[in-house]
């Protein structure tokens, strides 16, 4: 049997297979709101075969945006807005996800294809927030330091927006602690120069990606689960390493998590990845191993053969695909058929078999 294939339970919710979309802006939104395009775009990748689909970076407050065309779960409007989208990928045997974000330091930016750099308050930006001082790179906005109640309020943030998130039908929700956004700038000793209890030591470090967890899971049922994403390496000297993500993944399932998402990067401009096949599925199975946790492995895989060898050698639970799920949302259906799994067909389709 393909272990691609094979169904995956987590508490009682049951996949259908291995396979997760992974969560990718769109930059479509407007004031937050997902429209037209998320309900084809989730949608088809559902009709596709994907175990899992989870919609792209959700933004917990306006201030938590990537860029202002970024979707949200910071108002009641947002969470009906999604509805319909999370009930048809329900509808077509997958798993509905969304990531919950705050982008910190690196938020109000324009969209990727105009040249990612910081939006001005004038031009519809905003006063982005970090746990220090320093900004992200050269043309990106400076930010504000946290205080105390900030803090507060973020974790508050992520709360509301994991309750929304189960209002509007979702089945999982992951946090995002990686690529360099706020709760991956705290981990990081290279983006945290605190002083108080919110930086300094590991534990410090820590402290609010484990406070945001202990948060979402006050509110997200416990019959249902919840992913964590990180990045395993900064990729840069003096920064967040496997060591440290190893130690905090020792932590998670007493702290409510199911599942790691391992990819790496994203924090400071001057990291050294290489990248290549299959580049960050040894950090998930490092994790895998050490300590116990299910993961999920992503980096540049694009094949059936890869995605099967990756669960064959232990390495992760699930395999999240970005691009290649981009140029065919079918993947699935070709693999399961190269596999030599039996997979349903949607009955409208299902002539093309």
């Amino acid at each position: 049997m393909s272990r691609l294939f094979a169904p995956f339970t987590q508490r009682s919710l049951a996949m259908r297979n291995r396979i997760a979309v992974s969560p990718m802006c769109q930059y479509s939104a407007i004031d937050g709101m997902p429209d037209a395009w998320h309900l084809v775009h989730l949608g088809s990748r559902a009709v596709g075969g994907a175990g899992v689909v989870m919609a792209e970076a959700t933004a917990v407050s306006p201030e938590g945006r990537i860029s202002p065309a970024d979707t949200g779960l910071w108002n009641d409007a947002q969470a009906q807005a999604w509805a319909p989208v999370a009930a048809f990928v329900r509808a077509q045997g997958a798993v509905p996800a969304v990531q919950l974000a705050h982008a910190g330091r690196k938020a109000s930016t324009r969209v990727p294809w105009e040249g990612r750099l910081g939006v001005a308050p004038e031009d519809g930006g905003w006063q982005v927030m970090g746990p220090s001082a320093v900004a992200y790179d050269a043309g990106y906005p400076h930010p504000a330091v946290l205080d105390a109640a900030g803090i507060g309020t973020v974790i508050d943030d992520f709360r509301a927006a994991a309750r929304r998130a189960l209002d509007a039908g979702f089945q999982l929700v992951e946090i995002h602690a990686a690529h360099g956004y706020l709760l991956h700038q705290f981990l990081s000793p290279l983006t945290n120069a605190r002083d108080d209890a919110w930086g300094g030591s590991f534990d410090q470090r820590i402290r609010l990606t484990l406070a945001v967890i202990a948060a979402v899971r006050e509110v997200w049922p416990e019959r249902l689960p919840l992913w964590l994403r990180i990045s395993a390496t900064d990729a840069a000297a003096g920064g967040w390493d496997l060591e440290q993500s190893i130690a905090l993944c020792s932590r998670l399932r007493d702290a409510g998590v199911d599942l790691v998402d391992v990819s790496s990067g994203g924090l400071v401009p001057w990291q050294q990845i290489d990248t290549g096949p299959g580049y960050q599925v040894p950090f998930a199975g490092a994790i895998r191993r050490a300590t116990g946790i299910a993961t999920g492995a992503v980096g540049l895989i694009t094949s059936a053969a890869q995605a099967e060898d990756v669960l064959a050698r232990e390495d992760a639970d699930m395999v999240l695909m970005g691009r290649e799920l981009l140029r065919n949302p079918y993947f699935p259906q070709h693999a399961a058929r190269e596999l030599g799994a039996d997979v349903p067909v949607p009955v409208q389709y299902a002539r093309a078999w």
